[in-house]
């Protein structure tokens, strides 16, 4: 028994199940939103790391979602379009549990760096005074190295997880990258203390940050309407809208797909899910959050009148 249960070596996903014509056609879409996405950030990284001006905390934090969000994309689009392209071709055991453990780890990294952000918000708009002593570059890094560290261990405890466990076949995963549930659902044991463990790592890194988010807008809702200015509660609104929208967008899709009741076709509305989840929301961020601020353009704009003044001389 024990010989057939290490015959697993590779998996095979069987991604989105459409016929050549649509799949090549998915693959090109595909291709371009992944170029899109991985512009879209490098860009708010460059200009972040260019601009002294951007040397804040709000764009330190923005820097670290830019990068989690890149990750994000490189970890599952390569593997989606290699399965596009050739559907019969596998991955290996030891790449499925790496894109699984990588893929944990940018999701509850990015939870907590959007609890960060919002409390980063709260500071600045509640205690404007205090906002240089309480967010000092010491605090920033703190709570940035908590984030990354906090999502690598709770990956490691599901990875730990799921290689405790026996694959003795099929070795056909119902997705188009090595989602967790869909790698467990092909385990030969018992799966139940994996689930309750999901469910657990869920609400603490899902609903416990959602609710440190809305706790902190309450507040800041309350500061903007007690502002005079009009001026000064425009801005204010602007600015939190699209950190809101990306807050919407990440922790909706995300307690969807794995704190809802399952419907008849799990599998299929996940997959949805998912491209939506950790592809398109890598995509939008940029386009939500930094690149219609006023300062990032602002920077775009300081950025390109060098290189072209530096062109011309």
């Amino acid at each position: 028994m024990k010989e057939n249960q290490t015959t697993v070596t590779e998996f095979i996903l069987l991604g989105f199940g459409l016929g050549p014509k649509i799949q090549t056609f998915l693959s090109g879409l595909i291709s371009l939103f992944y170029i899109i996405t991985l512009l879209g950030n490098g860009v708010i990284l460059g200009l972040i790391s260019l601009d002294s001006r951007l040397h804040t905390p709000m764009y330190f934090f923005l820097s670290h979602l830019a990068i989690v969000d890149i990750a994000y994309a490189c970890n599952t689009v390569p593997q989606m379009l290699v399965n596009l392209l050739d559907p019969a071709k596998p991955i290996s055991f030891a790449g499925c549990v790496t894109q699984t453990f990588l893929f944990l780890t940018f999701a509850a990294t990015e939870c907590l760096l959007l609890v960060v952000m919002s409390y980063n918000r709260y500071v600045d708009i509640c205690h404007p005074l205090r906002y240089s002593i309480i967010m000092s570059w010491r605090l920033c890094i703190s709570l940035v190295v908590a984030s990354w560290l906090c999502g690598s261990l709770l990956a490691l405890v599901h990875v730990s997880l799921i290689l405790r466990l026996p694959f003795c076949g099929p070795h056909e995963i119902n997705h188009f990258f090595c989602e967790i549930l869909s790698v467990l659902r092909l385990a030969c044991a018992d799966t139940t203390l994996n689930k309750i463990v999901i469910f657990v790592a869920c609400v603490f890194i899902l609903v416990g940050p959602l609710s440190l988010v809305l706790v902190s807008y309450g507040h800041i809702l309350m500061a903007i309407l007690r502002t005079q200015s009009g001026e000064g509660r425009r801005k204010a609104f602007s600015t939190c809208s699209s950190h809101l929208c990306v807050v919407g967008l990440f922790f909706g899709s995300a307690i969807v797909m794995y704190l809802a009741p399952k419907s008849r076709h799990p599998e299929e509305q996940q997959k949805i899910l998912f491209l939506f989840y950790s592809f398109f929301n890598p995509m939008l961020n940029p386009l939500i959050y930094s690149l219609r601020n006023a300062e990032v353009k602002g920077a775009l704009g300081r950025v390109l009148g060098k290189g072209s003044h530096s062109q011309l001389q």
